[in-house]
């Protein structure tokens, strides 16, 4: 399955941001999946905020899930990918469920 990963990243030092979008990344290709991840745009600076969701979401709609790190509660960013992913109909995988349980 190839699956988005979700989570904070405006605010944080691009070291976290690489670091904890690599290891959920890790986590996913050990379960076999193939990993879209929004965490190489921190390396590309000048863009505002909407630019970067619109590139964001089309990585969504590429993928046929979205793993939502623990911290995707306190991202604008990734609320917003929720609700969109939600709405595509995409299946949802919470970080943060010991069973890591998902929804459609």
């Amino acid at each position: 399955m190839k699956v988005y990963v979700a989570g904070k990243v405006t605010g944080l030092p691009e070291d976290e941001v690489l670091r904890k979008f690599d290891r959920s990344g890790a986590t996913l290709k050990k379960d076999g999946h193939t990993v879209m991840s929004p965490a190489v745009l921190v390396l590309n600076r000048g863009f505002g905020h909407e630019d970067y969701m619109h590139v964001c979401l089309a990585m969504i709609d590429v993928c046929d899930a979205v793993y939502m790190q623990r911290d995707w509660r306190n991202s604008k960013g990734a609320r917003m990918e929720r609700e969109y992913a939600t709405e595509q109909k995409k299946l949802i995988i919470y970080e943060d469920e010991p069973t890591r349980t998902t929804e459609k």
